[in-house]
């Protein structure tokens, strides 16, 4: 008599079904909690609506607390600092002269006001729901959102005096 590889024993195959259970309740998509996140990133779709016309690009200084930004010589000592944060923060998905996953930040003066890059810096949930330009980025990156981290006015400045020097 053949003896089946595949006969379980009624514990055997309990825990057969418990294991089956486990794996299906896992592998099911959970909503976040909304403590989880400050506040949802706009989807792709919204954002696609048509780029700004380039002669806005340096006039938009952002949505948030930057409203004037006076630029005077770099000061390097500024820069080295920025540097570092840039190094801690944004290396993810930032490379300073070439794009990865968001854009790269050199030359960035050129193509956006410094407000606009530091309320970005600052405020990136809300500019991406209500900034064009920001929108548009988040279509370019795909969908994936510029994470907030909460970096303070001052450390932007930092960060800002850092592309400065790219």
């Amino acid at each position: 008599m053949k003896k089946s590889l595949f006969k379980l024993t009624h514990t055997s195959k309990l825990g057969v079904l418990a294991l089956a259970l486990l794996l299906i309740n896992c592998s099911e998509s959970k909503k976040p909690a909304a403590s989880d996140f400050q506040k949802e990133v706009p989807k792709v779709a919204e954002a696609a609506e048509a780029p700004p016309a380039s002669n806005d690009l340096m006039s938009n200084k952002g949505i948030g607390p930057i409203k004037e930004v006076s630029l005077g010589p770099v000061n390097e000592e500024l820069a080295a600092e920025g540097k570092k944060i840039f190094g801690q923060l944004c290396v993810a998905c930032h490379m300073p002269d070439q794009k990865l996953i968001g854009p790269a930040p050199k030359d960035i003066l050129k193509r956006r006001s410094p407000e606009w890059v530091l309320n970005m810096i600052i405020n990136p949930v809300e500019m991406l729901e209500k900034d064009p330009i920001a929108k548009q980025l988040l279509v370019e990156a795909n969908g994936v959102p510029m994470a907030n981290q909460n970096v303070s006015e001052e450390d932007a400045k930092k960060i800002l005096e850092y592309f400065r020097t790219l």
